[in-house]
């Protein structure tokens, strides 16, 4: 076998009984049909649940919300784009003359795609068991090296984000009511987005807090709205 392939397995911790299936993992499409898009998609939900798996053990307390941004943050491009450079990917991939010229060994977008090829080769060639193995390699040591809220995002930043990742334009908060004596009152606040005609209320022990809550609530009717048949999809 090539040494740099064997150098690899070595790195990935795992050997591939058919090494077919390790060299369809790091083909790109411009190399030639049998490339690694089919692996990818397979890497994809398999790293997906892997890293699910992890999270579910290492962060017992915390919710849905925040294990859901934790696992966001592991499997995006850049996360595995720097798994890519420490498995020695761009020295390992095949492509095309043209793609190599263009300094696809280096490209983000093709790094990250091969990662999860090489998770669904690892599927396909030894099971969920040897595929987790290898995500666990991948990504333990920064699960364990972390918190949940350490990657968590305060209500209002969320949901601008939220907003503005759909091009609608920042909500707008206004002051309802005030209760209570100056040294223990309560606000109310409204957070409103006008372009699709929603506002939601929330009530705290500062403005900032009520705001926050309004947020939260907001956000999630728009999650609710988001899901497919709410009022959002078409």
């Amino acid at each position: 076998m090539d040494p740099k392939l064997d150098a690899l397995q070595q790195r990935l911790g795992y050997r591939f009984r058919e090494p077919a299936h390790l060299v369809r993992a790091l083909t790109h499409r411009s190399f030639g049909a049998d490339h690694n898009e089919r692996l990818e998609f397979l890497g994809d939900a398999v790293l997906a649940l892997a890293v699910s798996a992890l999270l579910f053990g290492r962060f017992g307390g915390s919710d849905e919300g925040d294990l859901t941004r934790v696992r966001a943050h592991l499997v995006r491009e850049d996360s595995l784009h720097r798994a890519a450079l420490a498995l020695g990917l761009p020295d390992a991939m095949r492509l095309s003359e043209g793609e190599a010229r263009g300094g696809g060994a280096q490209r983000p977008s093709i790094l990250a795609d091969a990662v999860e090829a090489l998770i669904g080769a690892t599927f396909v060639d030894g099971g969920w068991e040897a595929a987790q193995g290898v995500v666990r390699r991948l990504f333990g040591d920064v699960i364990l090296a972390t918190d949940a809220e350490s990657w968590s995002k305060d209500a209002k930043t969320e949901l601008q984000e939220w907003l503005q990742a759909r091009k609608f334009a920042v909500p707008a908060y206004r002051i309802v009511a005030t209760r209570g004596q100056a040294h223990a009152q309560t606000f109310e606040v409204e957070c409103a987005v006008p372009a699709l005609g929603l506002a939601e209320r929330g009530e705290g022990r500062s403005r900032r807090g009520a705001e926050q809550e309004a947020a939260r609530r907001m956000l999630d009717a728009l999650r609710a709205s988001d899901r497919p048949g709410g009022p959002l999809r078409h």
